[in-house]
C-alpha cells in the first residue's frame, strides 16, 4: 500500500501511533529546553543571593550593592492578609501543586481558545520568570511556556513552600524602583510590610495583574474596582468572612505615596568610585558583586569622613549664601544678563524653541520672562561646589573622600572626575625641581617685571598686586607670599619640561600637562585627587605611592579572597630635596597666605601647605601635609565662568582653606591624627658643601649673578617599600566644566583689616579662641613678604602688611 493510500485509509494502528507521537514530540522537545533553563545551583544560589557590602577600615558599613531598590523580609516579617490575598487570587492551589497546576492551566488553554485569554501561570512559574527573565524570557510562545514550567519544577525541588512566598514576596516589582512587598509598603502606604492591613494587602497584590493598569497612584478608580475583586477571591477561599467583605469594599483606597531612594551613605562618591573598580574585579574573578555576598574592607576612616562631610557642609553653606547675594541667586540672577544669555542658550529649552522656528532673539525673550526656568537655571549655575580628599602619605590609603557638597543633587565627582587649574598649588613643583637642582630656600630672585618670550611671538608678562620693587626675593619667601613673578624667574631658570616631568611622577599622571611657563602658576587643569597624591609624595619624602582604596576581599563565610598591599614605592625625587621642600612649604601655614592654619585654627602640629587661587577667582584650592595625613580641598562652581564675585571670599586662603583647617582641627583633637608626629628634619651640611656655598657666596659677592644656582643635586636616598600593588581609582577624562588655560594668576586685592569680610565661623571652634580667629592684615594670596632688613618673624606670627 503506497503512503498515500496509507492517509487516505488510516489502520487503528496508524491512528495510534500518530497519537502517542505527539506527547513523545512534546517530551523529547522539553528534553531539548532543559539544558536551556537555570541549573539547579543557579536556584539554590539565588536563594541566598546577596550584594556585596562595602566597610571602611574602623568596621562601618559604607555601601551595599543592590541590583535594585530591594529590602529583603523574612515571610514571617510579612502581614498575614499579604499572603492571603495573594494565594486567593493568584495560585489557590499552591499548597497542593508542584510547580505547575494542570487543572488551571487546561482551563486557562481552553478559555483562550475560545477567545477569552487567560493566564494560567501559578506563584512558582511567576517566580520563574522574575528570577530569570532573560533565560526564560516573556514572549507568549510555548517555548517559554515550557521553559518557565520545567524552571518551576526545579524550584519546587529546591524551594519549600514558605522560602517560595518568601522569594517571591521580595522580587516581584511594584512601580517607581520599588522592588519587594516591604519597598512596596513604603512607597504606597508608608508603613513596613507586617503592618499592612487587608485593603492595603488587597490594593498591593491587584497591582501584580498590571502594575501600571491598576496603579494605585495615577489610576484609583481602577485600583479600587480591583482590590474588591482581591477581596472578592479572598471571601470565595474562605480567607475573609462575607460581612467583613461587606464591611470594607465601600471604604476609600488611602495611599501615602512617596518614593523611596536609596540612601546615599557616608561616602557616596567614594562608593561609586569603588563600584566601577569591584565589578571589573568580579568580572576578572568571576564573581557577581550583586549576589555573592562580597564583604569589601576599604582604607576609608569612617570618623575622618565624617569630619571631612561636615567641614565640607558647613563652608559650602557659608559660601553659598555669599554667592547668592552676589549673584542676586533669590532674584533669578537679575543683573547678569549677558552671561546669562550665555546660559539660556545651552539649555533644552532653548534649543526646542529653536528648532520649533523661533528666532534666537525671541526665545531668549521668552525663556527669560519665564520666572520659574530662571530661578531653576540661576539656582543650578550658582550653587557652590566643594571637594575634598585625604590621604596616608606613608601607604598611600586614602582616608576621606567627598566628591561634592551634596551627593543627591549632584552626583558629579570633583575630586576624580573634575579637572581644574590649581593655581598656585602647582608651584611646589617648580621649587622642588630646583631644589633637586641645587637651588637653596635662601636663594634670592629680583623681585622685577618679568617677559617670557613664546611661540608665535607672543611674551608672557606674569604679575603680582603690587608693582616689582627692585628687591631681592629668597625663594622661601616667594612661596611662602605665593610671588609669581619670583615663580616665574625659577621656572623660566628650571625649565617648564622639567617642572612637567617631576609634577608627573609625583602624581598628576592621569592629566596631560602642557610644558609652557605659565604652567608654574597652574594653568594646565588636574584633578583633586592627583595634587593631594603629589603632595603625598612630599609628604613622603619623595616616594611616590599609588592611591589604594581596598585592603581586603572576602566571601560572605569570611574567607579571605584577595588581600591588597601598599604599592612599590617610586623615589620620585631625592630625600633632601623633599625635605628642602617641605621645610620651605612650612613658611606657607607659617607666616604666609596659609597662615589661617595657625591663627584661626590654632593647628600647632608640624604641618605644610600651599593656597591656590586662579583667573577671575574661578577655583579656590588648599592642601595641607602632615607626616601621617595630607588633605586638599578644591571650591568653586561647575561652571568656572561663574565665582563668588569676592577678591576675598574668591581665594584658595579663604574658601578651600577653612574646609582642610576644621577637618586638621577636628583630627588633631580627637587624636586620629598625632600632634607630636614631626617631619624628618634636612640633615645638616657636611663639611664638603659648606666650603662649597661659602665659596659660591664669595663668586657671587665677586661677580654679582641673578642668584640662580648651577649645584647639581644630590643623589636620592632610597627607602624600603612592600611591593604588592593594591587597587586604586582610575581618574577619568577632562571634565567639560574645567576652566579655560590662562597665563597669568590674577593679583589678588588685599583689602584694609578694618574693611575685611569676617572670618566665617567654623563648628566645633571655642569661643576662647575667637579674638584670635580674625585674619591678619594681608593674608592674601600673592601677598609680599618683608623686605627690610628687619628680625624674622615668629614662626605664628600673621604676615606684616604690604610696605
Amino acid at each position: 500500500m503506497s503512503a498515500v493510500q496509507r492517509l487516505r485509509h488510516p489502520t487503528r494502528r496508524g491512528v495510534a501511533l500518530s497519537i502517542a507521537a505527539i506527547p513523545a514530540l512534546v517530551l523529547l522537545y522539553v528534553l531539548i529546553l532543559i539544558p536551556f533553563t537555570p541549573g539547579i545551583g543557579d536556584i539554590r544560589k539565588a536563594k541566598i543571593e546577596q550584594p556585596a557590602q562595602i566597610y571602611s577600615a574602623d568596621g562601618k558599613l559604607l555601601a551595599e550593592f543592590k541590583p535594585t531598590n530591594r529590602v529583603w523580609v523574612k515571610l514571617s516579617d510579612i502581614s498575614p492578609h499579604v499572603i492571603d490575598a495573594l494565594i486567593s487570587t493568584e495560585d489557590h492551589r499552591f499548597y497542593e501543586h508542584h510547580g505547575i497546576d494542570f487543572r488551571r492551566t487546561a482551563g486557562a488553554a481552553l478559555h483562550t481558545f475560545s477567545g477569552d485569554r487567560q493566564g494560567g501561570s501559578t506563584i512558582t512559574q511567576q517566580l520563574a520568570r522574575n528570577l530569570y527573565p532573560d533565560d526564560i524570557g516573556r514572549a507568549p510562545t510555548l517555548t517559554r511556556k515550557l521553559k518557565e514550567a520545567i524552571t518551576a519544577f526545579k524550584i519546587e525541588a529546591v524551594y519549600t513552600k514558605s522560602e517560595i512566598l518568601e522569594t517571591y514576596l521580595n522580587t516581584v516589582p511594584f512601580l517607581y524602583n520599588a522592588y519587594g512587598i516591604e519597598m512596596a509598603a513604603r512607597t504606597y502606604f508608608d508603613k513596613s510590610a507586617h503592618d499592612l492591613t487587608v485593603l492595603e494587602s488587597a490594593t498591593l497584590i491587584g497591582m501584580l495583574k498590571g502594575n501600571s493598569y491598576y496603579n494605585p497612584v495615577i489610576n484609583p478608580e481602577r485600583a479600587l474596582d480591583r482590590r474588591n475583586i482581591v477581596l472578592g477571591q479572598m471571601v470565595k477561599y474562605s480567607r475573609l468572612s462575607v460581612a467583613q467583605f461587606n464591611s470594607l469594599k465601600g471604604r476609600p483606597l488611602r495611599v501615602d505615596f512617596e518614593r523611596q531612594t536609596e540612601p546615599p551613605g557616608p561616602a557616596p562618591h567614594f562608593a561609586q568610585q569603588l563600584k566601577k573598580w569591584l565589578i571589573a574585579w568580579a568580572d576578572a574573578n568571576d564573581y557577581n558583586i550583586y549576589s555573592d555576598g562580597l564583604v569589601v574592607r576599604t582604607t576609608i576612616d569612617a570618623r575622618l569622613q565624617t569630619m571631612a562631610t561636615q567641614a565640607l557642609t558647613w563652608q559650602g553653606n557659608q559660601l553659598q549664601s555669599i554667592a547668592n547675594a552676589a549673584w542676586n541667586a533669590h532674584g533669578a540672577c537679575s543683573g547678569h544678563k549677558d552671561l546669562f544669555d550665555a546660559f539660556i542658550r545651552e539649555t533644552p529649552e532653548y534649543r526646542t524653541a529653536r528648532d520649533s522656528g523661533t528666532s534666537d532673539e525671541d526665545a531668549i525673550k521668552h525663556l527669560s520672562a519665564d520666572r520659574t526656568f530662571m530661578k531653576s537655571l540661576c539656582e543650578s549655575k550658582t550653587r557652590v561646589q566643594a571637594a575634598f580628599i585625604a590621604m596616608d602619605p606613608r601607604d598611600g590609603q586614602i582616608k576621606a573622600w567627598v566628591g561634592s557638597r551634596d551627593f543627591t543633587q549632584d552626583q558629579y565627582d570633583h575630586v576624580s572626575q573634575a579637572r581644574r587649574q590649581p593655581g598656585s598649588t602647582f608651584k611646589p613643583f617648580v621649587y622642588g625641581a630646583a631644589f633637586e637642582q641645587g637651588a637653596k630656600p635662601d636663594d634670592t630672585f629680583p623681585d622685577q617685571a618679568v617677559e617670557i618670550p613664546l611661540a608665535g611671538g607672543e611674551v608672557w608678562r606674569p604679575s603680582d598686586e603690587d608693582a616689582p620693587s627692585g628687591r631681592p626675593i629668597t625663594l622661601r619667601d616667594g612661596l611662602a607670599y605665593s610671588r609669581n613673578r619670583i615663580t616665574a624667574q625659577l621656572m623660566e631658570t628650571v625649565g617648564p619640561a622639567k617642572v612637567a616631568r617631576l609634577a608627573r611622577a609625583m602624581g598628576v599622571r592621569e592629566s596631560p600637562l602642557e610644558a609652557v611657563p605659565s604652567l608654574a602658576l597652574g594653568t594646565s587643569p588636574v584633578t583633586l585627587k592627583e595634587m593631594v597624591s603629589s603632595y603625598s609624595t612630599i609628604a613622603n619624602e619623595g616616594a611616590w605611592l599609588a592611591p589604594m582604596i581596598v585592603t581586603r576581599i572576602e566571601d560572605r563565610k569570611g574567607e579571605v579572597l584577595a588581600e591588597f598591599q601598599p604599592s612599590r614605592a617610586d623615589q620620585v625625587m631625592p630625600v633632601a630635596s623633599a625635605l628642602t621642600l617641605i621645610d620651605t612649604m612650612r613658611s606657607v601655614v607659617n607666616k604666609g597666605t596659609g597662615s589661617a592654619i595657625r591663627t584661626r585654627f590654632g593647628i600647632r602640629a608640624d604641618v605644610a601647605g600651599k593656597t591656590g587661587t586662579t583667573q577671575d577667582n574661578a577655583d579656590g584650592w588648599f592642601i595641607l601635609m602632615h607626616p601621617q595625613l595630607v588633605a586638599g580641598a578644591w571650591v568653586g562652581f561647575n561652571d568656572s565662568r561663574v565665582t563668588l564675585r569676592s577678591d576675598y571670599w574668591g581665594q584658595g586662603a579663604h574658601s578651600a582653606l577653612p574646609i582642610v583647617g576644621d577637618f586638621f582641627q577636628r583630627a588633631l583633637r580627637s587624636r586620629l591624627v598625632d600632634s607630636h608626629v614631626k617631619f624628618e628634619q634636612e640633615p645638616p651640611p657636611g663639611m664638603f658643601e659648606t666650603f662649597r656655598e661659602k665659596l659660591r657666596a664669595w663668586m657671587e659677592h665677586l661677580f654679582p649673578s641673578s642668584g640662580k644656582s648651577e649645584t647639581p643635586a644630590p643623589a636620592p636616598r632610597m627607602k624600603p617599600r612592600p611591593a604588592p600593588a593594591a587597587p586604586v581609582v582610575e581618574n577619568a577624562q577632562p571634565a567639560s566644566e574645567a576652566s579655560a588655560p590662562t597665563d597669568v594668576e590674577p593679583p589678588q586685592i588685599i583689602s584694609p583689616a578694618a574693611s575685611q569680610p569676617p572670618i566665617l565661623p567654623t563648628p566645633g571652634q571655642a569661643s576662647a579662641t575667637a579674638s584670635a580667629s580674625a585674619p591678619a592684615a594681608g593674608t592674601s594670596e600673592s601677598q609680599p613678604p618683608v623686605l627690610a632688613p628687619t628680625p624674622a618673624l615668629p614662626s605664628d606670627s600673621a604676615p606684616a602688611s604690604q610696605p
